[in-house]
């Protein structure tokens, strides 16, 4: 060895010294991400009664943000096009355009786990991706890799009835879905993060971790232990519960609808009490996970020069306003969880209103990657570290050609263009979205002001969708 090292010009040893230099002083990222998680679930927020016990350990280390968003969707399936934005950059429209050639785009190195590569990380994924690319290239090493959801079954639909409708339940094996392959599938993921854990403890290169639950999605499935923790009867019902929304057919979110065909029609206190029993309980489960791959952070020896993130896709209404999906502007739908910790980040909250597919170009910022071009989304560090107040001026989300909506300042615009209206929300006196100002002369500034910002939004994010500004009048 000594021998071969002395024929190598010095000039090239200094080289791959500076290399390895800057490797080392690169901080590991380990990037948690769960599937159709509302904001108000984790127990530390305190706004239901799922209990998350591994979140708060990590949340008080952590910066959360308390108004982090998803962009919208140009599809039913809001997770794809959640997950595309995440790994392209690209905010909703953009991210659209490139949708089909999402495999170019990683093969020209223009994907989250190319730039991570290049920046001297060995990159890791294991469980839902859901993204046209192949993960398989994308990532240096995979465990098992999801597709979408898994497999719903007829008995998973229209239920329960009543009280009697105990066909399905979340804990039988016999019914697939999270328990195909006979071992549940948060805890392969689980199994499998913890397992590349370990073999980082030994490895000098710096990892990239993205550590993709597909729970808490439906089938919600849990073993019966977590479903007990969470009696039916005991249930909270959300105080925005509507046996129907109004508009559910104009806004793109009929019976028919597959989130929506999850509960019977109108809906019942009942069985918004179970879905949300099952909810609270596969959430539960995904939590003991979590805090196995922080122990095993821990016996890594890496914790300390890791920075760890945790987000969901989007949220999910389960039971709010009549709705059970996630195909909609509320904020139970499109508002999640968002925790930050790692070297140099001081524990806290932050109200600044983000967008999670933020957690990209924070990531590429600490590997010291030069922001690309294409990437329209912000980095969290400028906020985390008080160098400024916010990243944008305010929230914009779409879904189909059905919905729009602007949240600033504290107010909530929604648009839908097929109902011929819009709604109008004091977000600050009524965090619940429950009472519609929009026929209000008071507010009536507010309105035009809200859609005129709407429509530089939409330039902005390339949403060609034509909006009458008669609704606003």
């Amino acid at each position: 060895m000594i021998r071969s090292l002395a024929l190598v010009p010095f000039a090239v040893l200094a080289l791959v010294s500076l290399a390895q230099a800057d490797d080392a002083k690169k901080p590991n990222i380990l990037f948690l991400f769960s599937d159709d998680q509302s904001y108000e679930t984790p127990g530390y927020v305190g706004l239901t009664q799922a209990q998350t016990p591994s979140l708060d350990e990590l949340a008080k280390r952590s910066v959360s943000f308390t108004h982090a968003y998803n962009q919208g969707s140009w599809s039913g399936a809001v997770c794809v096009a959640s997950r595309t934005m995440l790994n392209s950059g690209r905010f909703v429209w953009h991210a659209n355009d490139i949708y089909k050639t999402s495999e170019k785009e990683r093969a020209e190195g223009r994907f989250w786990s190319e730039y991570m590569k290049k920046a001297g990380y060995r990159t890791y994924m294991t469980g839902k991706w859901h993204v046209p690319a192949n993960a398989a290239k994308a990532f240096d090493v995979t465990g098992h890799v999801r597709g979408g959801m898994p497999q719903q079954t007829p008995q998973g639909y229209d239920r329960p009835k009543s009280a009697d409708d105990t066909q399905w339940q979340p804990w039988d094996k016999k019914f697939g879905g999270f328990w195909e392959g006979g071992k549940h599938w948060s805890e392969v993921v689980g199994d499998e993060a913890v397992g590349f854990l370990e073999e980082a403890a030994k490895d000098e290169k710096p990892f990239f971790m993205y550590i993709a639950f597909n729970a808490p999605h439906d089938p919600r499935q849990s073993p019966k232990e977590f479903v007990d923790m969470y009696p039916e009867h005991e249930i909270e019902v959300p105080q925005d519960f509507l046996p129907e929304y109004p508009e559910c057919k104009q806004i793109g979110c009929p019976p028919t609808l597959r989130d929506e065909h999850l509960a019977p029609f109108p809906r019942t206190k009942y069985a918004v009490q179970v879905h949300r029993q099952e909810y609270f309980a596969i959430i539960t489960h995904m939590d003991q996970q979590i805090g196995r791959i922080l122990e095993a952070l821990e016996k890594s020896g890496k914790a300390d020069e890791t920075y760890v993130f945790f987000t969901s896709d989007h949220g999910l209404a389960c039971g709010h306003h009549g709705l059970m999906g996630k195909q909609n502007s509320y904020d139970h739908s499109i508002r999640v969880p968002l925790l930050v910790s790692g070297p140099g980040i001081k524990p806290g909250t932050n109200d600044a209103a983000v967008y999670l597919q933020d957690v990209m170009p924070t990531t590429l910022e600490l590997a010291l990657v030069n922001k690309p071009e294409h990437v329209e989304f912000t980095s969290l560090l400028p906020l985390i570290h008080g160098e400024k107040a916010q990243s944008y001026d305010a929230i914009y989300n779409c879904y189909l050609d059905l919905q729009r909506s602007i949240t600033q300042d504290g107010f909530k615009l929604m648009v839908y263009p097929k109902a011929n209206r819009v709604k109008l929300f004091d977000l600050t006196s009524d965090p619940m979205e429950m009472k519609d100002l929009s026929a209000d002369p008071v507010h009536a500034e507010k309105k035009q002001q809200l859609f005129a910002t709407l429509q530089k939004w939409q330039a902005k994010v390339g949403d060609k969708l034509g909006l009458d500004a008669q609704l606003v009048k």
